[in-house]
């Protein structure tokens, strides 16, 4: 199965995530699935179900309440957002089973450069001794999906210690840099999305 990848620059949150309602709701059942692909500028989002006492001080970064799951996240430049706009019903898979194949393709692509990295069947993502590099949010709508991935490539981490990262106290949050010397933003994504595709094959 093959997507359609969109590369979307550096972009506000709260255009795209207008655009991805509007791409998921007026999708048809020959429409092609999408990734979309970009950065964010600074923004912190709650889920649709998340509590702003996670929020401890977001002092000059916006806040957005979305309409993912999960709890509040931060995103920014040097972070990789892969959002998924996947038709699950033609796929026959489930949001669990959603979560799963992303989780899988960032822990494969992350053993190929000597990193391993875990999910945790508790909290969605992916960790690497404990610390979490790649953060995951899904909304389905009549067995689409949209919103997606966000994986830590080199970015200023300091406005997570502003959050209880996706609601949990005291967790800490790593990025590719922390492990490669040389990290290259545009080279790492593009080596990341096969590992992602791979998955839906």
């Amino acid at each position: 199965m093959s997507f359609l990848v969109r590369e979307l620059g550096v972009q506000p949150y709260e255009p795209v995530w207008q655009e991805m309602q509007v791409f998921t709701d007026q999708r048809t059942e020959s429409t092609p699935d999408e990734l979309w692909v970009l950065q964010h500028t600074p923004v912190y989002t709650l889920g649709k179900n998340g509590k702003p006492e996670h929020i401890i001080n977001a002092g000059e970064i916006p806040v957005v309440q979305s309409d993912r799951g999960g709890q509040v996240t931060y995103h920014g430049p040097g972070q990789a957002i892969i959002y998924m706009l996947l038709d699950l019903n033609r796929m026959h898979i489930g949001v669990r089973e959603l979560v799963s194949r992303i989780e899988n393709g960032v822990i494969s692509f992350l053993a190929e450069h000597d990193i391993e990295a875990v999910a945790r069947r508790d909290a969605p993502g992916v960790y690497i001794e404990g610390k979490k590099i790649a953060a995951l949010g899904l909304r389905v709508r009549k067995g689409r999906s949209f919103h997606g991935l966000a994986f830590n490539i080199d970015m200023d981490l300091e406005p997570f210690t502003r959050i209880n990262p996706c609601g949990f106290e005291g967790l800490e949050v790593t990025q590719m840099s922390d492990f490669i010397d040389y990290v290259d933003f545009g080279t790492v994504v593009q080596q990341l999305l096969p590992y992602l595709q791979r998955e839906f094959l």
